[in-house]
């Protein structure tokens, strides 16, 4: 029941459609980034299709590899990584690695972007690292995880160490909230929705098929681990509601390989013409999971150490909930820190 009241919040965005069904009430539209509020990385390096990529203002020395923080892609926007001072990893990065730190900051899905699917994030995703030189340490952020493992699974030699942070890497591993969702509803019923829809899946929408109903995981108290700065908690409910749009491709793809399917687990996954194995990764690799994580359950997130047999893997888990992993003042000052020291370590 709780599923299907925050489905039914998202349909509301589909009322206007006409009643043959063939009219699409609300065309996306390209909305602007605004990164004039982001502490860190405010400096737009290269703008792509799918995304900007965004560096920190002040000159970085020259450190080889660069990090690339790989923000999730589901229905927050990739402010997540950088949200303000003392909640922000890229911070956290930059004042422990005198190195390039950089974002991928995914842009908001329009009408023209309905038929977008992994694949064209992950064809980005290798542009963007080929222009920070070609070779990278990638942080993947919750759904950035999972692009950044695929993506360390297909191309080996860009990827010199890989942090997966509340990603969700083996499904079958634990219940969670997002699987639990997908449950509730069949894939030909997402298909159906999505066409209704004119092929893209609007935030609200997004944001009730990936969550189970209404969640502490997004209250403020949680993710930023602190109380009483009126001012802070006001701007993450103002970000929290307002969720970016997805490419219908990109959204069915996600929900069919990776959650029904558990492909990366697996070693079946489709990435730009050839099926990657988690099992063939041999660069480091950091977990940190949360241990009160009702999104991605900490299992789920764990179970890379026994998935990448070829690598060196580091985990950790945190007291905490989601989102506090990518922005909590707890997580930030115990478990990134180490994570900096990790990443710049010979």
């Amino acid at each position: 029941m709780a599923w299907w009241t925050a489905f039914s919040g998202g349909l509301e965005r589909l009322a206007q459609i006409s009643r043959g069904g063939v009219a699409l009430a609300l065309q996306p539209r390209a909305d602007a980034i605004d990164l004039s509020n982001l502490p860190v990385l405010g400096r737009v390096r290269l703008e792509l299709a799918t995304m900007l990529l965004v560096e920190q203002r002040a000159p970085a020395r020259a450190k080889d590899p660069p990090v690339l923080i790989v923000a999730p892609y589901a229905f927050h926007d990739a402010s997540i990584a950088d949200f303000a001072e003392g909640n922000s990893l890229a911070q956290v990065l930059v004042e422990a690695a005198p190195g390039l730190i950089a974002l991928t900051f995914w842009k908001s899905a329009t009408a023209e972007m309905r038929d977008y699917g992994i694949d064209a994030y992950l064809s980005d995703l290798n542009v963007a690292i080929d222009d920070l030189g070609g070779s990278v340490s990638l942080v993947g952020l919750c759904q950035g995880g999972w692009l950044a493992a695929a993506y360390a699974a297909r191309f080996p030699g860009k990827v010199a160490k890989l942090v997966l942070a509340g990603a969700p890497i083996d499904l079958a591993a634990a219940e969670s909230g997002i699987t639990c969702a997908l449950a509730a509803v069949s894939q030909t019923t997402l298909e159906q929705v999505i066409a209704l829809a004119g092929g893209w899946v609007p935030g609200p929408l997004a944001l009730a098929l990936w969550s189970n109903g209404p969640s502490g995981e997004f209250s403020a108290e949680a993710a930023l681990q602190c109380v009483g700065d009126a001012a802070l908690v006001t701007r993450f409910r103002d970000w929290n509601t307002r969720p970016v749009n997805l490419p219908g491709a990109y959204f069915l793809q996600t929900a069919e390989w990776v959650f029904r399917e558990n492909r990366l687990a697996r070693d079946c996954f489709p990435a730009l013409g050839r099926q990657v194995a988690l099992s063939k990764i041999t660069a480091p690799i950091f977990v940190l999971a949360a241990a009160d994580d009702e999104v991605v359950a900490a299992p789920q997130a764990t179970a890379v150490k026994s998935l990448c047999r070829a690598a060196k893997v580091v985990v950790r888990v945190e007291p905490g909930r989601h989102l506090s992993l990518f922005m909590g003042r707890r997580t930030l000052s115990d478990a990134w820190p180490e994570i900096a020291r990790w990443l710049v370590r010979k």
